[in-house]
């Protein structure tokens, strides 16, 4: 796995932490910083620092393009890996789109359901097409 696969499984691992213990994950990633066991990496903590401060956002966008699914329907590896992967694609425009999708596909059929890459793929591709349009 690369260097940026690895930093986006660890910020995975701290969002759906904070998730699952109700707590904000800037707190959940500062105390990983601090423990540094393992190390976090810089990329780690922007897609962190970026879903927590785009939350909003991507979460209304996953509410609105997700047919049939709501965000509290979705397993909660699903949503987050699907926050991550949004935040990546729609603003960090210097990581090719196509990389952003794979790895974030890539994790999802790794961690979740036989059904969560398709799932995944199809809504981060989706925001890949109106990323022109899409206000952030």
């Amino acid at each position: 796995m690369s260097a940026r696969g690895k930093a986006r499984r660890r910020a995975l691992d701290i969002l759906f932490e904070a998730e699952l213990r109700s707590e904000d994950p800037l707190k959940i990633l500062a105390e990983r910083v601090e423990r540094q066991e393992p190390p976090v990496n810089e990329y780690t903590s922007t897609i962190v620092e970026g879903v927590a401060r785009h939350h909003a956002r991507i979460d209304e966008l996953i509410t609105t393009y997700a047919e049939g699914w709501t965000l509290d329907r979705m397993p909660a590896v699903d949503r987050n890996l699907l926050r991550g992967g949004t935040y990546e694609l729609l603003w960090m425009p210097d990581v090719p789109e196509g990389v952003v999708i794979s790895e974030w596909v890539h994790l999802a059929g790794e961690l979740s359901t036989d059904e969560s890459p398709q799932f995944v793929n199809g809504l981060l591709a989706r925001f890949k097409q109106l990323k022109p349009s899409l206000t952030l």
